[in-house]
């Protein structure tokens, strides 16, 4: 039980500082600050929680990375389970969270959906959007599997890596899908947007859960391979 509590914190905290994040600077690419802001918040979220929660649940904090590490035999069906529902959970709850303080704050959301991802950046494509999804998911799931592989060595320095891999992923891919590579965090968004009436980011939703999973489960395929001997 405590490490879906710890999934569900690390998750409801990635969504707040990381979606909170680009709602207040926005996510232009053509307004650098704000881009790489947003960035970084994801990224320094994971590199936090990681040093926070990864010793109790591991921080996945993404269903992505749970079937990633159940692929690779981390860990049994029933707990991947029981992750996937702590990280939905949690993101719902960072996105209510956001919610509340912004429309009790009157701030503006310059997202104009709580963070929500879309296809906008890629002129509506839902393939090039999966495309991007599944690439992105790929490196970073294939980095988490290499960086905590008991081969790897890399000691206290694990989390710092994942962080930074997360910036880089959200540096490329912010301006074309407004990158998720973690369904939890798309749904979380995404459920608390068509509450407040704004319906468009469900129908894309399947994209930034679909995309993420192809990609770990490649990531995990393609890692099994590399690292046997």
């Amino acid at each position: 039980m405590k490490k879906y509590i710890a999934e569900f914190i690390g998750t409801c905290t990635l969504v707040l500082l990381g979606c909170g994040t680009a709602m207040l600077v926005g996510c232009d690419p053509n307004a650098g600050t704000g881009y790489l802001l947003t960035a970084l918040a994801f990224g320094l979220v994971i590199v936090g929680m990681a040093y926070c929660v990864g010793n109790i649940s591991g921080c996945h904090i993404n269903p992505a990375v749970s079937l990633g590490v159940l692929m690779s035999g981390g860990m049994k069906v029933k707990e991947f389970v029981g992750y996937v529902i702590s990280q939905c959970l949690g993101a719902l709850a960072g996105s209510g969270l956001l919610a509340l303080i912004f429309t009790l704050g009157g701030v503006e959301d310059k997202t104009g959906g709580f963070g929500t991802n879309g296809l906008g950046g890629v002129n509506g494509s839902a393939a090039a959007g999966l495309i991007v999804e599944i690439l992105l998911t790929f490196i970073f799931v294939l980095t988490i599997l290499g960086v905590t592989s008991k081969k790897a060595g890399h000691g206290s320095f694990g989390g710092l890596i994942i962080g930074l891999t997360l910036t880089l992923v959200h540096i490329f891919g912010i301006g074309l899908t407004g990158t998720s590579v973690n369904p939890a965090r798309s749904f979380g968004p995404a459920l608390v947007a068509a509450f407040a009436g704004k319906t468009e980011p469900l129908a894309c939703l399947w994209v930034f859960i679909v995309g993420p999973f192809i990609g770990a489960a490649l990531a995990a395929v393609t890692y099994k391979f590399l690292e046997k001997e």
